[in-house]
C-alpha cells in the first residue's frame, strides 16, 4: 500500500512540474518580444482580425473586444515592424484586406493560432 501511494505522489508532483513548465512558456508568449518573435517566423493561415474599440474614447466600448489590451506606442510599432519583416504574413493580411498601420495589438493563443487587433 506504501508502494501505491508513493508511486501516485510521485506521478502527481511530475505532472504538476510539468504543467508549470508549459504554463511558464505561455506565459511569455504574448509579451511584446514574445509575440514579435512569433509573427516574425509565423507561417499559418490559422489567423483573425478582430477589430478594437477606440482606446482613448471608452464609452465606445461597444464596437470591440475588452479583452484586448492596449499597448504602448513602441509596442505596436514593434508588431508592425515585424509584421512587415514576415513578407509572406503581411502579403497574407493584405489580402484579407488590413492595413499592418492599422493592427494596433496581436495576441497568440494556445493552439498557436493569432488574433491580429485593428483600429
Amino acid at each position: 500500500m506504501h508502494r501505491v501511494l508513493a508511486i501516485t505522489v510521485a506521478a502527481a508532483l511530475s505532472s504538476i512540474a510539468f504543467a508549470g513548465v508549459s504554463q511558464a512558456g505561455s506565459l511569455g508568449m504574448n509579451t511584446a518580444q514574445g509575440i514579435e518573435q512569433t509573427l516574425r517566423t509565423f507561417h499559418g493561415n490559422d489567423f483573425n482580425v478582430e477589430q478594437v474599440y477606440n482606446w482613448r474614447n471608452r464609452d465606445d466600448e461597444t464596437t470591440g473586444p475588452r479583452s484586448a489590451p492596449e499597448r504602448s506606442g513602441q509596442a505596436v510599432h514593434g508588431i508592425q515592424a515585424s509584421i512587415d519583416a514576415n513578407r509572406s504574413l503581411a502579403h497574407r493580411l493584405n489580402n484579407k484586406g488590413v492595413d499592418v498601420r492599422n493592427i494596433v495589438n496581436a495576441e497568440q493563443a494556445a493552439d498557436g493560432s493569432l488574433t491580429f487587433y485593428v483600429r
